[in-house]
C-alpha cells in the first residue's frame, strides 16, 4: 500500500481557494524559459487573472479558448519571464503532459472548488 506524502490537516486545505474558470485568451509565451502559454481566465465576480501555463504538449492555444478550468486564485503573484502570475491553473501531470483539470458541466464562472 502506497502512503500520502506530507499529510495535511482540513484546516490547510481550507486555505487554498480553488475557483472554476473560463479561458478567456492563450497565446505563445515567446520569453518564458520552457514552452509555455500566456493565458488569461475570466473568474466571474473576481474578474481576470493572468498566468503562465506548461500546457502546450496536449493543447494548443485556439483549443483553450472557451475551456472551463479550475485554478488556484490566492497564491501571491509571481513574476515570470515579463509577466504577473496571478494564479495556478491545476492539472494532472505525467510524463511532463499536462491534463487539465475542468468541469463536466458549464458552469458559472468564480465558483469555489470544494
Amino acid at each position: 500500500m502506497n502512503t500520502i506524502e506530507n499529510p495535511i490537516q482540513w484546516s490547510d486545505f481550507s486555505k487554498i481557494d480553488m475557483r472554476v474558470g473560463t479561458i478567456i485568451t492563450a497565446e505563445i509565451f515567446k520569453e518564458a524559459k520552457k514552452p509555455a502559454y500566456k493565458v488569461t481566465i475570466d473568474f466571474g465576480d473576481l474578474g481576470t487573472r493572468k498566468t503562465s501555463a506548461q500546457i502546450t504538449k496536449l493543447y494548443s492555444p485556439d483549443e483553450l479558448i472557451g475551456k472551463q478550468v479550475v485554478a488556484v486564485v490566492n497564491f501571491p503573484s509571481k513574476q515570470i519571464a515579463n509577466m504577473q502570475s496571478e494564479c495556478l491553473i491545476l492539472g494532472a501531470i505525467h510524463n511532463d503532459e499536462v491534463t487539465l483539470l475542468t468541469t463536466d458541466k458549464k458552469t458559472k464562472n468564480g465558483l469555489r472548488i470544494g
